[in-house]
């Protein structure tokens, strides 16, 4: 929670660089029109399909393995997925999307055989921050998926917890392909469109491109310095 504080001397301090300035002090400000907008025609036109080629050739220079199914195929897939990656600790999000895409049953069935399931749940507080370090897998859908970057775009809140795509050894993202997007232009406009909605604007935005790494070791590109050392995405077809 934030509160709001108290400014002295705004007025005086914004009049003296007006006058510093040598004009007239400035109340209003007009957003401008400018002539040339190239950001909104890279890649304009291109169907979802183009999309998710782009897509996956980006997962491929960002160490970021590619998967993609459907619906009724996701769990089997998702499943391998987790077996890959030696999944016995397993955090995801508390996001009714898990149940929308058909993935409690895998759930139950993993949990069945001794796998720990820990959904993030906001009444347990620095419980799921623990449970996400000691996790070998996060679990989380993407919000939108930038094709031009390979990078998912997450809306925290307090059921979706920064830490599960953070803190575990492997991240998993679950990409239904109706929410990829060109590029970062699509993803800053819909936020922008999130901020005029009071109240809906998420608390943190999390943009991640594959796993962590450096490029500043001697040069040397080093994958895994810190958070996931591992990342998967897997396109659904959901529409």
């Amino acid at each position: 929670m934030t509160t709001k504080g108290t400014v002295h001397n705004q007025e005086s301090f914004l009049n003296n660089i007006a006058k510093s300035l040598g004009r007239e002090r400035r109340k209003q400000v007009s957003r401008p029109t400018w002539k040339k907008q190239p950001q909104y025609n890279v890649f304009k036109g291109e169907t979802q399909d183009q999309l998710v080629e782009r897509l996956r050739e980006q997962c491929d220079r960002i160490h970021t393995s590619f998967q993609k199914t459907t619906m009724n195929e996701l769990p089997r897939v998702l499943e391998n997925v987790i077996s890959l990656f030696d999944g016995e600790k397993i955090i995801n999000w508390k996001d009714e999307r898990f149940t929308q895409f058909g993935l409690d049953e895998l759930f139950e069935s993993l949990n069945r055989e001794g796998k720990q399931i820990h959904t993030w749940d906001p009444a347990r507080g620095e419980e799921n921050v623990v449970q996400a370090e000691q996790a070998d897998i996060g679990i989380t859908f993407s919000d939108m998926t930038l094709a031009e970057s390979g990078t998912v775009v997450l809306l925290s809140n307090s059921d979706k917890g920064r830490s599960v795509s953070l803190l575990p050894t492997s991240y998993i993202a679950i990409i239904p392909k109706s929410t990829i997007v060109p590029r970062m232009t699509q993803a800053a406009k819909h936020l922008h469109d999130l901020a005029q909605q009071e109240g809906r604007f998420p608390s943190c935005v999390n943009f991640i491109s594959g796993p962590s790494n450096s490029a500043d070791i001697e040069m040397n590109l080093v994958v895994g310095v810190h958070g996931p050392i591992r990342a998967c995405y897997i396109i659904v077809e959901d529409k």
